[in-house]
């Protein structure tokens, strides 16, 4: 398992001062140098753990989607999307517990990356899909279109995503995170089926959400 690099500054700004903190207190034992440093270490190894990239086996299987994101699934929908058009919606919500790294859902060509600033109400409610921050990706491929929305939450304040138009990517590849909670979206072509149940928890990159009908 490595780290993800958007994580290093944030575990290295909490982690180093909470040592240093700690260390101090054996030269000033003063009890707020211990409290103080042990806060600051216990936020600084969470953030190791929130910033995990574990090793995934991803299926080479050109006939599956697999999901973008690490979580539960809590909504999967009929819609009519502009982009992909007569579709299914996949819709995943990522607690604070979940590794919160993106992964390209099938091979092909990045056709648009849109982002919308909006507001940061909880990733689970569904006003969340509508009016939160949150930025779309289009994806071009041989089996149709896809869209893939990262969605930020309540406490999630930051979308990273490193794609751009004309970027080729392959299943499974990483493409960017949300930070501290937050919700994905996939939304696929008829041509395809769900294989997730709601309530399902799904690891991105891993686990199988679609196939060829």
């Amino acid at each position: 398992m490595t780290i993800a690099r958007d994580g290093l500054p944030i575990i290295f700004g909490t982690l180093v001062p909470g040592i240093i903190i700690l260390a101090l207190y054996s030269s000033y034992p003063h009890w707020w140098f211990m409290l103080i440093g042990i806060v600051v270490s216990i936020f600084g190894l969470f953030c190791v753990a929130f910033f995990r990239n574990p090793k995934r086996k991803i299926p080479d299987d050109s006939s599956s989607i697999v999901s973008p994101a690490d979580g539960k699934v809590i909504k999967i929908l009929e819609v009519d999307d502009e982009y992909v058009g007569t579709a299914y919606r996949v819709d995943i919500f990522l607690s604070i517990f979940d590794v919160h790294l993106n992964r390209i859902p099938f091979k092909g060509r990045v056709d648009f990356v849109n982002y919308r600033p909006g507001k940061f109400i909880s990733a689970f409610k569904d006003k969340a899909s509508e009016d939160n921050e949150r930025t779309d990706i289009g994806i071009e491929s041989n089996r149709g279109k896809f869209r893939v929305a990262q969605i930020a939450g309540l406490i999630a304040r930051r979308i990273v995503c490193r794609l751009k138009k004309n970027d080729a990517v392959n299943i499974g590849q990483l493409f960017g995170m949300i930070r501290f909670g937050s919700r994905t979206e996939i939304t696929f072509p008829k041509t395809f089926s769900p294989v997730v149940k709601v309530g399902q928890h799904v690891k991105g990159g891993e686990t199988i959400v679609g196939r060829i009908a």
